[in-house]
């Protein structure tokens, strides 16, 4: 296993690893030592089944299954489909590819703990790759914000929603409505501002433009001020990691310590489609997961 750090404050590659073939117990917690320290690890020249996909996600813990059942696999529902491609007159998958920085599943009460995305088909333009994720680290921005500001948050709550954001979804893209039942799934949820990494302790800033919606107690107009510069700091271009990606990449990044973005720069007849399994939030105190199904 070869590990190469990104110029970035976060990121890495791992190559030399065959995900399709079982990992020991020390590769794996060598991966996860990797994962807690960069926040986002990309596997190169993967060649992975559906199953295979789920069984190396599931080292990292339970599966969520995700509120946006029409885009789910029928036959493997742990998988959410992202894709432009439309078959029969409807889209596939996922199709606004997240352009907006947000950490998935924010929005529950306990947030999901990583997710792992496998590139099936990039779109490609004369040579060049489209559809480039970026990334910005919420730990980074907790450890180099002033101490003044980390004061002023200290104890502070805010509120994540999804119904909002899937409503612009609707409005903009056209984006199938969710029902009175799916929506129920997904209530507001307060997380705090400042929240501590389930499994290292790690403080990390947890808003994102995406689903935070305003900070408890605090004026609306105050809040909505407070919010974008914090969502401004931690987008900050220097601190930024940008993936390029390739056809086999199998691309995980952590849902607490790292915020992400895709970038919508292709249109059909250029397809992109990945599969993404999410591994459900792991309770705080422990140092480390003790046993992996």
């Amino acid at each position: 296993m070869n590990v190469q750090h990104s110029a970035a404050p976060l990121g890495a590659e791992i190559t030399g690893l065959d995900l399709a073939q079982p990992l020991d117990e020390a590769s794996f917690r060598a991966i996860e030592d990797v994962f807690h320290d960069r926040g986002v690890v990309v596997f190169r020249d993967q060649q992975l089944t559906e199953d295979e996909h789920i069984a190396f996600s599931r080292r990292f813990g339970e599966l969520e299954i995700h509120v946006a059942k029409h885009y789910l696999k029928p036959s493997h529902p742990e998988i959410l489909v992202l894709s432009n491609v439309i078959e029969n007159g409807r889209h596939i998958g996922a199709h606004d590819a997240g352009q907006y920085w947000h950490s998935d599943l924010s929005f529950v009460a306990n947030p999901s703990r990583c997710s792992l995305l496998f590139a099936i088909e990039v779109p490609m333009r004369d040579g060049r790759v489209l559809g480039e994720t970026l990334f910005a680290g919420a730990a980074h921005a907790y450890d180099t914000l002033p101490d003044s500001v980390k004061v002023r948050l200290e104890g502070a709550r805010a509120i994540h929603r999804y119904a909002d954001r899937y409503k612009k979804l609707q409005e903009t893209i056209g984006r199938e409505p969710l029902s009175e039942g799916q929506l129920k799934k997904v209530p507001d949820v307060s997380h705090p501002v400042i929240r501590a990494h389930a499994v290292t302790g790690r403080k990390v800033l947890f808003v994102n433009e995406g689903f935070t919606v305003y900070v408890e107690g605090m004026p609306r107009a105050e809040s909505d001020s407070l919010l974008q510069e914090l969502f401004e700091y931690i987008a900050r271009p220097e601190a930024l990691y940008a993936h390029q990606w390739r056809q086999g990449d199998l691309l995980m990044w952590d849902n607490c310590l790292v915020q992400h973005r895709a970038v919508r720069n292709y249109e059909l007849p250029l397809r992109r489609l990945m599969h993404r399994t999410t591994v459900a939030g792991t309770r705080r105190g422990t140092a480390r997961l003790d046993s992996h199904p």
